[in-house]
């Protein structure tokens, strides 16, 4: 069950370069969840990563939040085809979460507080693509948003941005997460219109 909140509206253009085909921009930030936004203290948050061969790396916030912490500008495109450009992050990068863990997969599968899951080739969490992100605009991300962290994947569709992160398995196969698995595009790349399946 999608719960939906207000904020649908928005002007749309044409002729943007910066939008994918089928997006209209928006400039404020619709809410949707597969449910109930989770709460999870700070405290008690935590954010791991697992290969396939059992290796486990796991950060706790205070520790998160000693690592290297990068400014991140982007555009963000939904499924629902509204786009939110030039939006401001601050997060620590996959490239500083992955370092030095080892492994041949190429998939990932990751999970939320909640029990939502996504998948997301290893590929396109690397590289400067992806981060784990606490703030939004200059303040800490709102619950609604998917606070204390989400993950933020711009160059896919949102959905793979999983809000509530709690971590990320390293798989052999391209294991579908819940959208994906309810009839949304395995991998979600916006400029293909890859929505559904």
């Amino acid at each position: 069950m999608g719960i939906i909140s207000s904020g649908f509206h928005g002007k749309r253009r044409t002729g943007n370069p910066a939008l994918p085909p089928g997006q209209y921009e928006t400039e404020s930030f619709p809410v949707l969840t597969a449910g109930p936004a989770p709460y999870i203290a700070r405290a008690d948050w935590e954010f791991f990563i697992t290969t396939e061969t059992g290796q486990r790396r796991a950060w706790s916030w205070d520790e998160f939040m000693a690592l290297p912490q990068v400014d991140i500008r982007t555009d963000i495109h939904c499924v629902t085809s509204w786009s939110k450009l030039g939006t401001s992050w601050r997060g620590v990068s996959l490239d500083t979460l992955f370092d030095d863990m080892e492994t041949t997969s190429e998939f990932t599968t990751t999970h939320s507080y909640g029990g939502y899951t996504t998948n997301v080739p290893l590929r396109d969490l690397l590289d400067g693509q992806a981060w784990v992100a606490w703030e939004f605009g200059g303040e800490p991300l709102e619950r609604a948003h998917g606070g204390p962290a989400r993950l933020l994947v711009p160059h896919l569709y949102f959905w793979k941005s999983a809000k509530w992160v709690n971590g990320i398995e390293l798989t052999p196969h391209d294991v579908p997460g819940f959208w994906e698995s309810n009839g949304y595009h395995i991998y979600g790349d916006p400029w293909r219109e890859e929505r559904y399946s």
